[in-house]
């Protein structure tokens, strides 16, 4: 079966009473965790967003927490596994600052990890990538806030 185009789902869903359109949605939710983790986001957090971060932020802390550092083997695939959800839950929000926010916190959090990042080449080139996507999303975003999180990038590459 071939997926329909974004366009011909949203001419079908006018047609549909809201009734109808609760049903889908419902139905969609049962299918996929993503799929009920972003109707909540739009539901229940998407009204305060400095709210979402904070939690983001709790959940990534309590990963970095429960990293088994007994090898780098181990912290890869961690950080790894915990730049798939940052990157997961960026992508429910769609906001470049919450983007650029999220990233900084992983990015920080990956430095004060011990044992440091820096005696492992992969962890380090992954810090240096997520360093240089930060400092391209950084000039997307209103003055004040380039200015704020252009000293945390320069504090994070030093």
């Amino acid at each position: 079966m071939k997926a329909a185009t974004i366009a011909q789902l949203k001419k079908e869903l006018q047609f549909k009473s809201q009734e109808e359109t609760l049903q889908l949605c419902l139905r969609l939710a049962r299918f996929k965790k993503e799929n009920k983790e972003l109707l909540t986001y739009l539901l229940f957090e998407s009204d305060s967003e400095e709210g979402y971060i904070e939690s983001v932020k709790e959940e990534v802390g309590a990963m970095f927490e429960d990293i088994n550092t007994n090898s780098y083997f181990y912290i890869k695939k961690s950080v790894r596994k915990i730049l798939r959800t940052i990157k997961k839950y960026i992508r429910y929000s769609g906001n470049k600052a919450t983007e650029v926010e999220l990233l900084l916190y992983f990015c920080e959090k990956m430095k004060s990890l011990r044992p440091s990042i820096h005696r492992n080449t992969a962890l380090t080139n992954l810090y240096n990538r997520q360093l240089e996507y930060i400092k391209k999303k950084i000039p997307l975003l209103h003055e004040d806030l380039q200015h704020d999180y252009g000293v945390i990038l320069e504090e994070l590459h030093y």
